[in-house]
This record gives C-alpha cells, sequence and structure tokens, in this order.
C-alpha cells in the first residue's frame, strides 16, 4: 500500500514555493499524494534551480520528464517534469504549457540527467530544447519520420524496418498491413448482455 506525504505538508510546501517563487508559479495543485507545480516557460530554470537549492525543498533528484499532447489546444504540449527529495521524502511534479513552436529551455546544467530525457521527448513528441548538447533521436532510427506518441501519428507508423538477405541491408518499406483490422465485439454475457458470444456454446460442452 503506498504511503503518501501529509497533504497538510505539501499544502504548506505549495504555499511557501508560490511565495517564494510568485513570478514563475502560475498555479500549484495537490493530488494524489502528490505536489504539481505549472510555471512559465520564461521561469522554469529560475524554478528549477530554486526547488533543488531552497533549503524547504532540496528537490535534487530529476527522476523523469516526458509531455503530454493536446492537438485542439493553442499551447498543444504539457512538457513535465517530476522531481524528488531524498532529504524530504517528497515529490513534486512542474510542468509547462507549450506552443507546438516552441523550444523549451534544457535542463543539462541543472541536473546531467535530462540529457537523455529530453532527447526521448524530442524523439517521441518532436519537442526541441534550447541549448540541449547533442539533441537528436534516441529510441527511433536517425532516418525516422515523425513522433510515434503525437496524437497524429498513425498507429501502424508510415513505414516498416527489416533486414533484407538479399541485399544485406536494412531496408525501409511502406506498412502492408497482411489482414484486415479485427472487429471487436466489447459486449458480454458476464456483463448482462442477452445473447451468447460465437464460441460460448462450447463452454457447456466438456
Amino acid at each position: 500500500m503506498a504511503v503518501y506525504p501529509d497533504i497538510d505538508t505539501l499544502t504548506q510546501l505549495a504555499e511557501h514555493i508560490q511565495l517564494r517563487r510568485s513570478h514563475e508559479v502560475l498555479d500549484t495543485e495537490v493530488a494524489f499524494g502528490e505536489l504539481t507545480v505549472t510555471s512559465t516557460i520564461s521561469g522554469l530554470l529560475d524554478l528549477v534551480e530554486f526547488l533543488r537549492s531552497d533549503s524547504s525543498c532540496r528537490f535534487s533528484s530529476l527522476v523523469d520528464i516526458t509531455a503530454v499532447d493536446h492537438p485542439a489546444r493553442p499551447q498543444r504540449f504539457d512538457v513535465v517534469w517530476h522531481f524528488l527529495s531524498m532529504y524530504q521524502n517528497q515529490r513534486i511534479r512542474v510542468k509547462v504549457a507549450i506552443r507546438e513552436d516552441e523550444m523549451v529551455p534544457t535542463l543539462v546544467n541543472l541536473h546531467p540527467s535530462a540529457n537523455w530525457f529530453e532527447r526521448e521527448v524530442f524523439d517521441m513528441f518532436g519537442i526541441l530544447f534550447a541549448g540541449h548538447p547533442d539533441l537528436r533521436r534516441i529510441l527511433t532510427d536517425y532516418g525516422f519520420s515523425g513522433h510515434p506518441l503525437r496524437k497524429d501519428f498513425p498507429t501502424t507508423g508510415y513505414v516498416e524496418v527489416r533486414y533484407s538477405e538479399a541485399e544485406k541491408r536494412v531496408i525501409y518499406e511502406p506498412v502492408n498491413l497482411t489482414q484486415e483490422y479485427r472487429q471487436f465485439d466489447f459486449l458480454s454475457p458476464w456483463e448482462g448482455a442477452k445473447y451468447v458470444l460465437p464460441g460460448d456454446e462450447k463452454q457447456g460442452a466438456k
């Protein structure tokens, strides 16, 4: 069973951060035992530095960076950073909303572990990090087209990759589905349906 920090403690921390960094913090929210801080993109570096060095915070470990795609929103992406304070036994989530054409400042100089995290977000979402020392794909091939975790990226992708014994090299080909998509019927007798699904009649034949 997960043990969450005291809500009052997180609320006090949120008030402390808002008071000390009012120019960078747009909003705070405590949910599921974690504090989420929404920051301006221009104040991100100052806020992260404060969270790392302030004696009441000491969020010295960057755990993860990810993003969320909202295609219908003018600020299409939420970029999300997860930090851990081993000194205070607390976690915090920092979130920034950006447009598709905006760049996010890199955190590599503050948290070296951001290097590969930012490369992954770039690879999966196409989000650029200004000042990153080596921003290139990390999970897909260097010649890969598109960004797989964007909502407008097709689930089948655009190309498939295979090794050709004849040509002795890796080749790219347009996706060729060998069968039609299967049709699923999500109704089930176990959920109150009034009919028997194909194959269920075999259950009684023993």
